[in-house]
């Protein structure tokens, strides 16, 4: 053990294998995705993003609820001065907070920094677009496609909610939109079918279907249950011509041998 850690004797010789055993013996910091993806929304800078995430490092790997600004500074590209300032921002902000800790093994108080007003303003702007994309929806679905009408549309959308389990973004709404506008309602409910009953509960293996009607210009079920029927009979018969070819084939080498 050193300074806390882990350390392995490695052999000689061998550093990107040593490099690789080390990178598994010092673990993983989880940093959220929505974190990464939306602190701008939380008006947190890169370099207080970047303080927040050694904030977060150095409670998981170390278990150093409250570091100094010097170990900051030594982890980040901020002077020790700099960081402190980031730090006083980020409290004035109310993305972080310093709060009291119980520690069970030494029994004693001890103070930390708390990300929970962090989670909790981030929740909020998780919330704020997540409504936006909801009244997006719903918006797509009160136009009125070109070929379809506003309650075949509605039943089309539930259709596929059902079947995939979850409510349709609205890139989604869109791509059926398309669909709607370009074939029949029934067609694009019929191509969901079929792709359910293969397992495939995705937009692509969806569009592909549909593509295959158009390409081939199938705007009725009837239609594409004759094209299916003439494609079953065309390639069973090519099967039936390979069977005879290969009878003809074995035919010619048992007279050849005789």
């Amino acid at each position: 053990m050193m300074n806390g850690r882990t350390v392995k004797r490695y052999r000689e010789g061998n550093i990107t294998a040593a490099f690789g055993a080390d990178l598994l013996l010092q673990g993983t910091t989880t940093i959220p995705n929505l974190l990464l993806r939306l602190y701008r929304h939380l008006d947190i800078t890169d370099e207080e993003m970047i303080l927040l995430i050694q904030l977060l490092r150095l409670q998981v790997e170390e278990k150093n609820l409250f570091p100094s600004a010097s170990t900051l500074a030594a982890c980040t590209a901020q002077d020790v001065t700099r960081v402190q300032q980031n730090l006083n921002r980020l409290i004035e902000k109310e993305v972080l907070a310093v709060t009291q800790y119980y520690d069970e093994r030494k029994d004693q108080i001890l103070s930390g920094y708390d990300f929970e007003p962090l989670l909790e303003k981030l929740s909020e702007i998780w919330a704020s677009i997540r409504v936006k994309e909801i009244e997006r929806t719903r918006s797509l679905l009160e136009k009125r496609p070109l070929e379809t009408t506003a309650q075949e549309f509605a039943l089309i959308i539930r259709a596929f909610e059902q079947e995939f389990g979850r409510p349709v973004s609205p890139m989604e709404v869109e791509q059926i939109r398309q669909w709607a506008e370009e074939l029949d309602h029934t067609l694009v409910l019929e191509a969901l079918r079929r792709a359910v009953l293969m397992g495939k509960h995705n937009f692509k293996y969806i569009d592909s279907i549909i593509l295959e009607w158009k390409k081939n210009n199938l705007r009725t079920v009837e239609e594409i249950n004759a094209y299916d029927a003439q494609f079953k009979k065309r390639r069973s018969g090519k099967q039936l011509s390979s069977k005879v070819d290969d009878r003809k084939k074995a035919l010619l080498k048992t007279l050849y041998l005789s």
